[in-house]
């Protein structure tokens, strides 16, 4: 049985830890191997290992720091397929659907390798009689990442290479329901030249992320999850002097208005909602059917649900694969089963889905639910699966009162041929991502990733801008440069411009 080691200081370890935990082939549910749960001397040695690197990697030129990042994109392009396959294996999602993840995860490299004219400071001449000012920023230190499992290179990638290439050191805690991932890219940095301790990856559960959220030598921590976790990362690291990036959780809405293209909006809400198996959090889980569109939209959605080839990730032709646990497939089907107990009336019911010679794998179906009202647990919780919850709204108005009211606010969409609707839902809905006619409104890598209300616990959305502010600080300089003939005296009074 293979065992996957922590990633510290440029080699593999075991490290301190002395527990193993099971990692799953979800389409098959055996286990293909064990992960090292780490601790709080795991993350003790990262540490020390990333502190130690930042004295040089910090001072080093930004031209030798972008560099390595292109030749790590370079890397990620040419060990696609094998990493995505890496994936599929422990997420389940199709390897189509993991060779995505990485593409969205290498913009954000790409964006890092643009980083020369992103940290460009800027110069003020003569704000008083031979004075100037200029600024710039510097990195904070070692700053770690805690990721989810639904995107095990991608969201890590929306972190890591900002951080690495403003000058930080990182430490990387990944799912330890699919950690290979991470091990795989730490191997991908160290091809690309980057010297030993500026990334690292510990492995484990509560006691590595608590190790992590205390530790005196870590400057900032980002993190996606769901928002309980969110919030409890928040409160415990910002208690220990940290900057905290910390992304929750969702129910994203796609409205759908009567002129919209029902054909065209139902290809994109059922993509949206049940690609990856609907394991995203800009996965959409509610369509908002306004007025007449309702019983035709249904209608389609219930056809092309059911056209949805469910399938082991790495089988041609496979449109969604199996859940990541036995857990999260039970708890899901659960959750169909008690919205048809609450009144919701089950069009597609996925559960029970069986897979000719993966009979032992995690794959739940498709669902459709109609007549959802926003009592039931369908509509309230973040289900995490291939479920789609059909609310009907009288109005555009109604739909975005709706969508406001839900204390979720990460992604949000709407299906319409009216650029009058259109604007007024863009300016009137409490969302941080706005698709119109997109259903998964993910901004690329130059823009910041973040939702509003419970989906981003703090101030401090991710990548693009944002994630520069977060990991850097600034600097202002005065200056000024008296000749050497020439005697100044110090003034008492408060310094003006004049």
């Amino acid at each position: 049985m293979n065992t996957i080691p922590h990633w510290i200081n440029g080699s593999t370890t075991q490290g301190s830890a002395t527990a193993t935990q099971p990692v799953f082939n979800p389409a098959t549910g055996a286990e293909q191997a064990r992960v090292v749960l780490g601790g709080a001397a795991d993350v003790d040695a990262a540490v020390t290992a990333a502190a130690a690197a930042f004295e040089t990697w910090s001072e080093s030129s930004l031209t030798q720091r972008t560099q390595v990042m292109f030749a790590f994109r370079q890397l990620l392009v040419e060990h696609e397929e094998e990493l995505g396959r890496i994936i599929s294996a422990e997420h389940g999602k199709t390897v189509d659907d993991a060779r995505g993840e990485i593409t969205r995860g290498r913009e954000v490299v790409e964006f890092a390798c643009g980083l020369g004219d992103v940290m460009k400071g800027a110069f003020s001449d003569q704000v008083s009689r031979g004075v100037d000012v200029h600024n710039f920023r510097q990195p904070l230190g070692v700053v770690a990442g805690i990721t989810p499992f639904n995107f095990p290179a991608m969201v890590p990638l929306w972190m890591h290479p900002i951080a690495i290439a403003t000058g930080n050191t990182f430490i990387l805690k990944p799912s330890e329901r699919d950690p290979s991932a991470a091990n795989f890219v730490a191997g991908l940095y160290r091809k690309a030249g980057l010297p030993d301790g500026v990334f690292n990856v510990v492995h484990g559960g509560k006691d590595a992320v608590d190790a992590i959220l205390t530790h005196p030598g870590i400057e900032a921590v980002s993190f996606v999850g769901s928002t309980p976790i969110a919030k409890y990362v928040h409160e415990r690291a910002t208690s220990h002097g940290k900057r905290v990036q910390a992304l929750g959780g969702a129910k994203n809405h796609a409205v759908v208005l009567p002129d919209a293209d029902l054909e065209f909006a139902a290809n994109h809400i059922v993509a949206g909602a049940y690609g990856s198996a609907g394991e995203r959090c800009m996965a959409v889980s509610v369509a908002v059917a306004v007025g007449d569109a309702a019983d035709e939209l249904v209608d389609i959605l219930k056809r092309k649900a059911n056209e949805v080839k469910v399938g082991p990730g790495d089988a041609p032709g496979t449109d969604m694969g199996p859940l990541v646990t036995k857990a999260a497939q039970e708890r899901v089907e659960n959750a169909v089963g008690t919205a048809r107990t609450q009144g919701a009336t089950v069009v597609v019911d996925g559960r029970g889905l069986k897979i000719d010679g993966h009979e032992d794998g995690f794959f739940t179906g498709p669902s459709l639910l109609d007549h959802v009202t926003t009592e039931m647990e369908a509509y309230k919780e973040e289900l995490f699966g291939p479920v789609l919850a059909v609310v009907r709204a009288e109005s555009l108005d109604q739909a975005i009162d709706l969508v406001n009211a839900n204390p979720y606010g990460n992604g949000t969409a709407l299906f319409t041929a009216s650029g009058e609707a259109s604007r007024t839902f863009q300016r009137r809905i409490k969302v941080g991502m706005i698709g119109i006619n997109v259903p998964v409104p993910v901004p690329m890598s130059y823009y910041s990733f973040g939702g509003w209300k419970d989906s981003l616990i703090g101030d401090s959305p991710i990548h693009g801008p944002e994630g520069i502010r977060f990991y850097t600080r600034p600097k202002v300089v005065t200056t000024r440069w008296p000749q050497q003939a020439q005697h100044v005296t110090a003034g008492f009074n408060f310094p003006t411009s004049s």
